[in-house]
């Protein structure tokens, strides 16, 4: 009797893994035909594009004839994703034959505003344009450490290595205009709480609130830059790309025994990074949105936030203070 239990509930559970699989993968699909368009003659800079969210988005754009540069903290894992891009897409070299887009490989770590810094002033002297930014790159529930400036590491990199890099190009974007910045959130905002006494989480650190600090502060950051640039002809939106199978949950640690079963789960219930990527792909690209500015997407249709997200107090004095953080005022 209990085995056939067992039998049971693993095939009701095969069943319904099956089903949700196939439900992610029509919204995936349903998504990615509502982003179709071209991006030829147009320049598009991804963080943390490599791997997962960033390299499927960079791929779909490559196939829309866009320039896309790859802008990630390991230049041969980054050069590596590029041959394999090249190769799957089958782009050319610079001048040879009818290319469908071209690939650029450029070294940034957001945890060192110095490395910020390099990065931006290599892009103004070598690009005469910048259409797109996507800030996608990011940490997740990583142990507490610091970045090279002093900030607790979530923090650091997700929200204050991305204020400075988009402070940095903004006059790139706006002599571009018009142009688009695309901010990669998450629905886990919903957890987190800006706490101005303790930004750096010296006082208390959990690694899950950290985390969901960090993606509430990018959705503050996008409000308030999205006020800012009114009449400027660039927009800013932000997203979040729904439970997706990436590399991004590497400081989580599953025992042994579980993982068959979470892989099992991850590939049933989890969205592919071509699936999560395609709100990325839709505000980057998609006529549907522009002009569309200071909004919140998933599943590229705006979604509602919490009153804690929208106040433009809070907004303003996150904003003053990542500022000072990063040296823009002394």
């Amino acid at each position: 009797m209990a085995a056939a239990a067992v039998v049971l509930a693993a095939a009701l559970g095969g069943g319904l893994l099956l089903l949700a699989r196939r439900l992610w993968s029509a919204a995936g699909k349903g998504a990615r035909s509502a982003a179709a368009a071209s991006m030829e003659g147009k320049t598009v800079i991804i963080t943390g594009a490599n791997s997962g969210l960033g390299r499927a988005a960079a791929a779909e754009l490559l196939r829309q004839h866009a320039r896309v540069i790859l802008a990630c903290r390991d230049r041969g894992r980054a050069e590596e994703a590029a041959r394999e891009l090249r190769a799957e897409l089958g782009l050319c070299s610079r001048g040879g034959g009818e290319c469908r887009g071209e690939l650029l490989v450029r070294e940034v770590d957001l945890a060192s505003l110095r490395s910020v810094r390099r990065f931006c002033q290599q892009v103004l002297q070598e690009q005469p344009r910048l259409d797109v930014l996507i800030n996608n790159a990011g940490i997740f529930q990583c142990p507490y450490t610091k970045t090279e400036d002093g900030f607790e590491m979530q923090f650091g990199v997700n929200h204050l290595g991305h204020f400075l890099l988009t402070n940095l190009l903004l006059g790139l974007l706006k002599s571009s205009a018009p142009s688009r910045i695309v901010v990669v959130s998450s629905a886990l905002y919903k957890y987190g709480e800006i706490n101005f006494d303790d930004l750096n989480s010296e006082l208390s650190y959990n690694k899950s609130f950290a985390y969901s600090r960090s993606k509430l502060a990018n959705l503050l950051f996008a409000r308030e830059l999205a006020r800012r640039l009114e009449g400027t002809g660039v927009t800013v939106n932000a997203l979040h790309p729904g439970i997706v199978r990436t590399n991004l949950g590497r400081h989580i640690h599953i025992p042994l025994l579980v993982k068959p079963l979470l892989n099992l789960v991850s590939w049933a219930f989890f969205r592919s990074p071509l699936e999560g990527a395609q709100t990325s792909i839709y505000l980057a690209s998609s006529p549907e949105v522009e002009g569309v500015s200071g909004k919140y997407f998933g599943n590229c249709k705006e979604q509602p936030l919490l009153p804690k997200a929208t106040d433009d107090l809070v907004a303003r004095k996150l904003w003053d203070i990542s500022e000072v953080m990063v040296g823009l005022l002394k």
